[in-house]
């Protein structure tokens, strides 16, 4: 520890000004390539499954917003 990373009062300051907001943006696009990796990967293999898991897969994606849409409508009164 330095004294310029020192205040008078003894409280530690980060070194550079602007060092909290450029993590923040490190992580913040960290965050978006992996998610990007992610979603390439389960892409392929979607792709690469037989026509009738995909189907399944379809039914049941639609049932779950299908019953999401009707909870949401039934707590909202529409």
């Amino acid at each position: 520890m330095t004294d310029a990373s020192k205040s008078p009062n003894g409280e530690l300051h980060p070194s550079g000004a602007n060092s909290g907001a450029a993590s923040d943006a490190g992580r913040t696009v960290l965050v978006g390539v992996l998610g990007g990796i992610i979603s390439a990967a389960g892409y392929l293999v979607y792709t690469r499954l037989p026509d009738e898991q995909r189907d399944r897969l379809h039914r049941q994606v639609r049932g779950l917003l299908e019953s999401r849409i009707t909870e949401l409508r039934q707590n909202f009164n529409i």
